[in-house]
């Protein structure tokens, strides 16, 4: 190229440069995944133009490269791509891809959010400008007789094209690292960000060069001899699993995969594959890993990307709520590479997406249930997470999880809702025709309720995951003629209304007498004692919260709206079965101060079976209990 050429990149863009470097500064490290991501859709590129005849040169190793040169200052991204001629070098680098730079500065001056900028305004080359006051592009095109060409910018608005000087098909772009990005001239941070945004791409990238052992022959003795060389550094996995069909995939491949993705974390429990080409395109693989208690930890482990370039692993938008403890990874095309949280809510496709992946799961998990439901049992306590979250919040996933979704009683026997309502409603049905579901939260704080329900035929249902406060709530809305109750919200007998009452032995008077010696003993404003006539085999006295009461707290603690309940003091029932024999004993002590000291003594057992005698009332009753002895 003879001539020199100088001129501006567009008459209105005096503001742009200034506003990409201000305002997407915070993400300035994506000008590297937005290059190489330039530099592989170039490789691509050539390759299809090979494929469909309409390129007979000599390919190569499909390669780009990046280097840094600490000294000069500069970062280099090179590929052996289609290159461009100085024409195309106007068309596509000079001419912003946007209308008007004017309605551009107008719109994001204050921008935040540098995807949606990049994005809407197709600037992923001038992302460079961000870390770079000089940019350089080196180039020479595919086509027949084309000469090499350079583009020169100092990122103010004007641009040089001349004669360049590569000798290759291909493109290279220089960067000229300004002061404040110097943090970028550093190998290991480069090879971080490669590492995160292009792990898997599809054509390889070569970073420096590493030592590695190769065998070399064999020393005096006959022993192996190894001896050093440098290779090619390339950082990125070319064909990750979630681009190959499942038929070609081990359960091995799977499973190395994860590790390479949680070097740390234990075998997932099982795996989706995901791949569907219309109405939109999608591959990607999920995991479910088994669940820790730390849920916050678990977030935030699934990752999108586009063509293989990975962009956020913030997918709220694209996996649905109850499925955000899923790990893995999801690839669609349809979503760009730089998308913005706004688009994500907005599109079509990403709702798609949505309910495609809630259908891909429910049908997964009604497979491994019908497919071997002992083995489907064994992993409940980490499924059943999953698809309670689920049936909570999401109706059409609660319409196909009803058939494989498990209740548990607490001898570990695993039952369908149907098969569930079967076993429980001849002896657990009320004197109004509903059924009363009895669970426990805490079966080891909760034994002797749970002891005293088993004494009567009710079983008990274990509900103690972080998700089976709004699980009961849930079960109640959608089963007919269905209740559930705590089984320490009342006496055993008592959490059934069958209209049968056992009669009390004690008469009114002495009903009154005792219920005043233990109203006395207690002492302490919240609780009410009344007199129950119960089995002489039950516990003398049961301390207990109304199941309404203690929901509602529940959910005020849980930030449920409750606020009222939530101020309110905590309020239980003594119950006081007057057909004990302490009752008796109780009523024959020779003088009131016994009466109040045995009355104290069972009132705190009851407290302490509930594991709500603590501090001084549990010291005092220790002392107690030993001068009693």
């Amino acid at each position: 190229m003879s001539i020199e050429e100088k001129g501006s990149i567009s008459i209105h863009t005096e503001n742009i440069f200034p506003i990409i470097k201000k305002f997407l500064y915070s993400d300035n490290e994506i000008f590297l995944r937005e290059l190489v991501s330039n530099a592989v859709d170039a490789v691509q590129k050539i390759k299809r133009l090979a494929a469909l005849g309409q390129y007979n040169g000599e390919l190569g190793n499909p390669l780009v490269e990046v280097a840094v040169d600490e000294a000069e200052k500069t970062i280099t991204i090179s590929d052996n791509g289609l290159g461009m001629t100085a024409e195309e070098i106007k068309k596509y680098i000079n001419q912003v891809a946007f209308s008007g730079a004017s309605e551009f500065v107008e719109k994001f001056k204050d921008a935040k959010d540098a995807n949606e900028i990049i994005g809407k305004f197709g600037l992923g080359f001038y992302s460079a400008f961000m870390v770079a006051d000089l940019v350089e592009i080196q180039t020479l095109s595919y086509q027949e007789g084309a000469e090499p060409a350079k583009w020169v910018c100092d990122g103010s608005t004007e641009f040089e094209i001349s004669a360049g000087n590569r000798t290759s098909r291909g493109t290279t772009i220089i960067l000229h690292v300004n002061a404040e990005s110097e943090e970028f001239l550093s190998k290991h941070k480069l090879e971080e960000i490669l590492d995160k945004y292009g792990k898997f791409l599809p054509v390889p990238i070569k970073f420096g060069t590493k030592t590695v052992q190769e065998p070399d022959g064999e020393d005096e003795e006959g022993k192996a001899k190894t001896k050093s060389v440098e290779v090619d550094n390339i950082i990125n996995t070319t064909n990750p699993i979630w681009t190959k069909a499942p038929a070609d995939l081990s359960d091995q491949d799977y499973l190395d995969f994860y590790k390479q993705l949680y070097p740390f974390s234990e075998d997932p429990l099982f795996w989706i594959h995901l791949n569907v080409d219309y109405p939109f395109n999608l591959t990607g693989v999920l995991y479910f890993p088994k669940v820790k208690n730390d849920f916050d930890m678990q977030r935030n482990k699934i990752k999108l990307f586009s063509r293989q370039v990975f962009i956020t692993d913030e997918v709220k938008d694209i996996v649905p709520e109850f499925l955000m403890l899923l790990h893995g990874v999801i690839d669609s095309p349809d979503i760009p590479l730089n998308v913005s949280r706004s688009f994500l809510q907005a599109d079509s496709n990403v709702k798609k997406i949505n309910s495609y992946i809630t259908k891909k799961v429910a049908d997964k998990l009604s497979e491994l249930f019908n497919k071997d439901r002992k083995a489907y049992e064994e992993k409940w306590s980490d499924i059943g997470l999953f698809v309670k979250y689920g049936m909570v919040s999401e109706d059409k996933f609660n319409d196909k999880a009803k058939d494989f979704a498990l209740l548990t009683n607490t001898k570990n026997e695993h039952f369908t809702l149907e098969e569930y309502k079967e076993k429980v409603k001849d002896v657990q049905t009320d004197k109004n025709g509903q059924v009363i579901y009895i669970y426990s939260n805490d079966p080891a704080k909760q034994d002797s309720f749970i002891q005293s329900a088993n004494k009567l035929d009710y079983d008990v249902l274990l509900m103690n995951s972080a998700i089976d406060n709004h699980f009961v709530q849930h079960l109640e809305q959608k089963l007919e003629k269905t209740a559930l109750k705590r089984v320490d919200s009342s006496v055993a007998s008592k959490l059934i209304d069958k209209d049968e009452n056992v009669e009390s032995v004690l008469t009114e008077d002495q009903s009154k007498q005792v219920a005043a010696i233990f109203d006395k003993a207690i002492n302490k404003p919240g609780y009410t004692v009344e007199i129950v006539g119960l089995n002489p085999e039950e516990l003398p006295v049961t301390v207990t919260m109304d199941e309404f009461m203690r929901r509602m707290k529940d959910m005020a603690q849980m930030g449920g709206g409750m606020g009222f309940y939530g101020s309110m003091p905590d309020s239980y029932k003594v119950a006081i079965n007057g057909n004990h024999k302490l009752i008796g004993k109780i009523l024959k002590a020779e003088n009131t101060e016994e009466q109040g000291l045995l009355a104290k003594q069972a009132v705190d057992l009851a407290l302490l079976a509930q594991g709500m005698l603590t501090g001084a009332e549990l010291t005092a009753f220790v002392s107690r209990s030993v001068e009693l002895i």
